[in-house]
């Protein structure tokens, strides 16, 4: 930053100084009261007087600021300058400006402002961290698809340079999705979240394979080293080369990664076969209990091309989601085990994310817990979008600076949110000339107070509302008079859709029910979601 006026009156810079500013992206929200971490590097051979602040987008409101002081050899090197700023007013669209009205050159470099108030601490933002760990999360898949192969490999994701400090990573350009990344969220960072949330991590790893671009087999050999000292640094102890510079991140315990993906479905390209088979045979070597999931599909999987899990991807139309629900009921029981890892309605019925994609994959994913014996896991993709730069659409969650809200299929993963260990029940749905009903259940316990709950889930894809007679046989205790609640998805059109205008248009609405008992009868609205948690007697082996 080269200032040409002073503070002379014959050359005097105007009122407030020059200087350069950032809005962050799209504005930074600052709240009044909250604290505000600033990081910059600084050096000049001249004397400065840097005033740091935290604006509104104009530049008039002044909502924090800090003064940076200092002789011709304070900042002769590049120093480190940390300090706070406690805001005095609200401002969604917020700018961090240095100012100065000192003539002479100042050189700034990683210059950073987070918020001290953060999701455990650990940077992310509370209120969308937040609604992930309100899913309960079995499982974290990252950094991503697309993401980890990149366009081009020189763009790819390479673990090695995302940890250690922040101001040392090289950062890179992703070009699959069209933006810089200073890999602020790196490798750690993943790992931290998954283990703040109490998920399993699952590594998508780069194995030679970019969008465009392959590393032949004879050549794959300091890759696959890369991934496995990859694994050291999550699960290696902290005198380990790679586990010591996590230790030196403030997390001396290993984090617990089970799960390594390798690629991101390539089983097509050229050499992922021959390049799996060396990430495979490494990997087990040194961490044999690892699981390895493998972007082949189940028939090509085998003794000489082996797995513990296969990955799948389901992208398709809405009429062709809600009819996979039976997608694996015809699978071979026995491992492999899937991985859905990515799922979604797309196409123009999904739209940014409406009711009646969400209620396709619902039904999608009470077929998958049908076939839990053959499916481990699944995840909807992708997870997040910033509303000032869609790419994609629909995804679950949506935010900007300030504002967030779920989609409709967010909230329908919470009718499933308990399903993880939970005890599944056949069922059986009997109507004549309606096909638009899908019906699941399961028993399960609330952690808090150790209640055990029968739920029944139904699907109703179609336009017209079911009576339903529910009959429910062999259970091993009877069910509550009272204590049992009805929870509800739908809408007033099946095309509806959230907005940060109408956040709450398609959530779900919770009500205890009445008349319950093992023969009972019960409601669906068109194109709803709907799961009747029945409280049941406590057996006599419960204890409290």
């Amino acid at each position: 930053m080269e200032v040409l006026c002073a503070s002379k009156k014959t050359n005097a810079c105007p009122s407030g100084g020059v200087g350069v500013y950032n809005p962050g992206y799209w504005g930074m929200n600052i709240e009044k009261g909250k604290v505000y971490k600033v990081s910059l590097h600084i050096r000049s051979s001249d004397t400065v007087s840097l005033t740091v602040s935290l604006t509104s987008s104009d530049g008039l409101q002044k909502l924090a600021a800090h003064t940076i002081t200092g002789s011709k050899k304070t900042f002769a090197k590049w120093t480190k300058i940390e300090f706070h700023l406690r805001s005095n007013q609200n401002n969604t669209n917020s700018r961090l400006q240095l100012t100065t009205s000192k003539s002479g050159v100042v050189w700034l470099d990683q210059v950073s402002v987070m918020p001290m108030d953060t999701y455990m601490g650990h940077g992310f933002r509370k209120d969308l961290a937040s609604m992930l760990a309100n899913l309960k999360p079995q499982f974290l898949k990252f950094p991503g698809g697309n993401y980890a192969m990149g366009n081009y490999l020189r763009n790819a994701f390479r673990w090695s340079e995302t940890v250690g400090p922040w101001e040392e990573r090289p950062g890179h350009f992703n070009d699959a999705w069209g933006y810089w990344t200073d890999d602020g969220l790196g490798f750690f960072e993943f790992l931290q979240l998954a283990e703040d949330l109490g998920a399993s991590p699952v590594w998508v790893v780069n194995d030679g394979a970019s969008l465009n671009e392959e590393v032949s087999t004879k050549t794959i050999a300091s890759l696959v080293k890369d991934v496995v000292n990859g694994i050291e640094f999550a699960r290696g102890g902290p005198k380990t080369t790679w586990g010591s510079v996590r230790a030196s991140m403030g997390h001396p315990e290993s984090f617990k990664l089970d799960y390594v993906s390798i690629g991101n479905q390539e089983c097509w390209m050229l050499y992922y076969r021959g390049n799996y088979q060396k990430f495979y045979s490494a990997i087990k070597s040194a961490y044999p209990d690892i699981n390895i999931i493998s972007s082949c599909d189940r028939p090509t999987i085998s003794p000489s091309n082996p797995a513990d899990l296969y990955d799948v991807h389901v992208y398709t139309s809405l009429t062709n989601m809600f009819s996979k629900t039976s997608m694996f009921d015809n699978t071979p029981r026995g491992a492999p085990k899937a991985i859905v890892s990515e799922y979604a309605v797309t196409g123009n019925d999904a739209g940014k994310g409406t009711l009646v994609a969400a209620l396709a994959e619902a039904a999608f994913l009470i077929g998958l817990e049908r076939n839990s014996d053959v499916v481990e896991m699944a995840s909807c993709a992708p997870l997040f979008v910033n509303d000032n730069d869609r790419r994609w659409s629909p995804d679950a969650i949506v935010f900007n600076s300030w504002q967030h809200y779920g989609c409709p299929n967010y909230w329908m993963l919470h009718f499933f949110k308990e399903s993880s260990g939970a005890t599944l029940h056949p069922t059986a749905i009997q109507i004549s000339n309606y096909d638009q009903l899908l019906a699941s259940a399961i028993t399960w316990q609330n952690a808090k107070d150790r209640s055990t709950y029968l739920r029944i889930k139904v699907v109703n894809f179609g336009n017209q509302a079911v009576d339903l007679n529910i009959s429910i046989a062999e259970l091993p205790t009877g069910i509550k008079k009272s204590g049992s609640k009805q929870m509800v998805l739908t809408s007033s059109s099946p095309l509806d859709e959230n907005s940060f205008q109408q956040p709450e248009k398609v959530v779900p609405v919770l009500s205890p029910m009445v008349n319950v008992g093992q023969q009972m009868g019960a409601s669906v609205g068109p194109y709803s979601l709907t799961s009747f948690d029945l409280l049941l007697e406590p057996s006599k082996h419960d204890s409290i």
